[in-house]
Formats: structure tokens, sequence, C-alpha cells
């Protein structure tokens, strides 16, 4: 019973890892339990960043103009991501009124925008989320460029 256990393990362990290097997607960090997907455009990168269960964590759209404009009223803390000071502002998900929500944009040095939104469902794991968000690691030079 061991045997196919830890089978299954490495076996999405590996997969895990191998989710991390998707093309286009920034490195996630080496504790976090989540796996990319990836959907590249015409100088775009989808990538969302899922749970075990198959659920978002928190996403990642990278062009070279972001569709998130920010509303400094909006805004509700400053942050660091990959060395990129940035601010998170607080949004909404149209008919849930109790997800925890944040959203932001990161410059990135090849002169795109990375827009991160994230969802969580209490305080507690909208701050889960904001520290593996805070430790993705954009590496440019690796992002696709269609």
């Amino acid at each position: 019973m061991i045997k196919p256990i830890l089978c299954l393990t490495l076996l999405v362990a590996a997969g895990a890892v191998q989710a991390q290097e998707a093309a286009g997607c920034p490195k996630l960090p080496d504790n976090a339990v989540l796996a990319w997907e990836h959907r590249a455009g015409a100088g775009t990168d989808f990538c969302r960043a899922l749970r075990a269960d198959g659920t978002e964590a928190f996403g990642v759209y990278i062009a070279a103009k972001a569709p998130f404009e920010p509303k400094r009223g909006n805004r509700v803390e400053q942050d660091t991501i990959d060395g990129h000071a940035i601010y998170w502002y607080r949004s909404e998900v149209a008919g849930r009124p109790n997800v925890e929500t944040r959203e932001t944009l990161v410059e990135l040095p090849d002169g795109r925008v990375a827009h991160i939104w994230l969802q969580a469902s209490s305080a507690e794991g909208l701050k889960e989320e904001i520290a593996t968000a805070r430790s993705l690691r954009f590496q440019t030079e690796r992002l696709s460029s269609n």
C-alpha cells in the first residue's frame, strides 16, 4: 500500500516541478504546492496557479499592456515582488461578496507588465496567497514573447 502512495506522491511532485517551469510563467517558490496552467497568445502569457484540487490560488497575465487599471482609492498596502515595489489593490468578485481579493501590477525589465490577482475565502487565506505571490520570480529572458 505504501509503494502506490509513494509513487503517486512522486508523480504529483514531478508534475508540480514541471509546472513550475512552465515557459512564460514566473517561477513559483520551491515550497509552493501549486502547479501552473499556462496559455500563450500573441505577445501574452496567461498563467493560473492551481491547487491540488484544481482551484485557482492566483493568476498572472503578462502582456505589453495590462487590462487592470488600478484606482488609488482601492490601494490597501505596499509590498515587493521579485525586487519590484508594488501596491496591492482591493477588488471584488461579482456575486461573491465574502471573497477576499487583491490585484497588482509588476513592471518587468523587458517592458511588459504582469497583472497578478488573488482570491481567497478568508483573510488568513489571502495572507498565504500574498506570501506566495511575493515569492514569485520573473525570469524575463525565459518568458515567452510570441
